[in-house]
């Protein structure tokens, strides 16, 4: 008789103060996803260290050679495919390059096959209910499986990913005459949120405060994840119309049946996908802006994230990620096969841009810990942090850590998941108390850019111009810089920290502000990370024609 053994990294403990509410209805269906082991897998980790160490010697794979040399092998997906078989699931997809198979059954036929018990729960957070169901306990599997099958997901349907953007106060913004920049007539936005707008920014504007190299991203493909809400076309020609910059292409991805689905409700996740796609097409016109859709949940996630990579029609050069949540809210086994495909990322020279969220040091946790954002935390990502800027006759005159308490702060910190990399090591970490120490595990954000709502992006959500805040648009920010680069090199940039830490100096280095437990200090700190692009200087040090 086959044994089945527990899952490690399998168990989902249910969030603080939610609720078991009972069994789930065994008659109910949905669908989740094995993600199998790739071939060639000592090869695939080689290659990816040398990558992420800037070996001049060590080049990306295509996606056909990706499929061909690291994709699932045929006799682990006909594995699946018996296991499935034996327990009445249907295997509704096997995709071999992204070592995906996707399974449809009912809640009796997933704890009989997993040896689980999905339980629904109910949370109150503020005054909405948010219902989800999980497992009672580890996921199980034969043991001839265990090295075969590196994840399941989606038997966990709890929206995690949170979006990092904030809506600025009630009132008038108008940036001043000298505003540098924008071609058009500048956005006057009426504004709403918590707190007095100082000064807000087109996307353009911000483009040349940071001296972006000229370029237009023609040629690229920009993948946006988004895990909610959608974006209205009216509000996209408007906006660029407006800017007095050619509309970009966008393109509408649809993961596992979510479509561009605007709510109409401005505070809501339509701020974080339209802000998305305005600052990217804003800043890289002629690039296709191709946005992924997908549930909010890990599974949703993790296919979001492998639709984009795997993409072989619009192939992204670079991705941004504008929502997160904070490494403990993510079972071990989904953060695992995120972080796995930001791994895959590297390996296809594809750019990862993920905002560190806007929670400050707790990240908005209540336990009185410090905790980090992921996916920014992953060591394959670029994490993005947030400031606040002040500008005058076009110039940067200060820019301070973004950190107005419980309107918002950069996240920022060090990550308990991911150990050191290579290119941080001997960084030291400044903490507000005064303590300061070297930096021992992954640190948290890389780089960073506007993201105060005071001093924030003029974009158009819902029929309304607007100024919205956030590391969000951080991400977008840095994944157009990206594109541009990618336009004038002719390849991309693919894995970009370790030549952006060798590089300190194309940065504004910023040395004023905290985000409640960390300090900003001269050259990289947990707050900023190495500081605001000096676009010119990026573009040398990666590398552009």
């Amino acid at each position: 008789m086959t044994r089945h053994l527990p899952v490690a990294g399998s168990e989902h403990p249910a969030p603080a103060g939610a609720q078991c509410v009972g069994a789930c209805d065994p008659a109910e269906r949905f669908r989740i996803v094995l993600i199998l082991r790739r071939q060639a897998s000592a090869e695939f980790h080689e290659l990816v260290d040398r990558l992420t160490a800037n070996d001049p010697a060590a080049q990306p794979v295509s996606r056909k050679d990706y499929e061909q040399r690291f994709g699932a092998s045929a006799g682990d997906i006909e594995r699946v495919k018996q296991f499935a078989s034996a327990h009445g699931l249907a295997v509704d997809q096997a995709d071999a390059s992204a070592r995906r198979v996707v399974l449809s059954g009912t809640v009796r036929q997933y704890n009989a096959a997993f040896g689980i018990e999905l339980q629904r729960f109910e949370h109150q957070v503020g005054k909405t209910t948010h219902h989800f169901h999980q497992p009672s306990g580890p996921l199980h599997l034969p043991e001839d499986m265990h090295e075969v099958v590196t994840a399941v997901v989606g038997l966990d349907n709890r929206a995690k990913a949170q979006p990092h953007f904030r809506v600025v106060p009630t009132s008038l913004a108008s940036a001043p005459a000298d505003a540098p920049g924008a071609p058009g007539a500048p956005i006057r936005p009426p504004i709403r949120a918590a707190r007095a707008v100082t000064r807000s920014f087109t996307p353009l504007q911000l483009a040349e405060l940071y001296s972006f190299p000229a370029g237009d991203g023609s040629g690229q493909c920009i993948a946006l994840i988004e895990m909610g809400g959608g974006y209205d076309t009216a509000d996209l020609s408007a906006y660029f119309k407006e800017l007095g910059v050619s509309a970009p292409r966008v393109e509408d991805v649809s993961v596992d049946q979510a479509t561009n689905a605007p709510t109409g409700d401005p505070n809501g996740p339509d701020a974080e996908v339209t802000l998305d796609v305005e600052i990217a097409g804003a800043l890289a016109p002629r690039a296709l802006i191709a946005v992924y859709f997908a549930p909010n949940s890990e599974a949703g996630f993790v296919d979001a994230v492998s639709a984009a990579l795997h993409d072989s029609q619009r192939k992204p050069s670079v991705i941004s990620i504008s929502w997160g949540a904070p490494e403990s809210a993510w079972s071990q086994q989904t953060l695992s096969a995120l972080n796995d495909a930001l791994q895959t990322a590297v390996a296809l020279g594809v750019t990862v841009c993920a905002a560190s969220g806007d929670s400050g040091s707790s990240d908005g946790t209540s336990d009185g810990a410090d905790h980090v954002d992921f996916p920014a935390s992953s060591p394959y990502a670029l994490g993005c942090g947030g400031t606040h800027i002040a500008a005058s006759n076009g110039r940067i005159t200060q820019e301070t850590v973004w950190s107005e308490g419980e309107n918002g702060a950069t996240g920022g910190g060090i990550s308990a998941t991911f150990a050191l990399p290579d290119w941080q090591k001997g960084l030291r970490v400044v903490r507000s108390s005064g303590g300061a120490g070297a930096l021992v595990r992954r640190g948290v954000p890389d780089v960073a850019g506007d993201a105060d709502p005071a001093t924030g992006y003029e974009v158009r959500v819902a029929g309304a111009d607007t100024v919205v805040g956030g590391t969000s648009a951080v991400a977008p920010l840095w994944a157009a810089l990206i594109a541009r680069i990618n336009a004038a090199r002719g390849t991309p940039v693919g894995f970009a920290n370790a030549k952006l830490y060798a590089q300190p100096g194309a940065f504004n280095d910023v040395t004023i502000g905290s985000n409640g437990d960390f300090s900003a200090a001269p050259g990289w700190d947990a707050c900023t990370g190495l500081g605001t692009p000096v676009g010119s200087k990026v573009a040398t040090a990666l590398g552009s024609a």
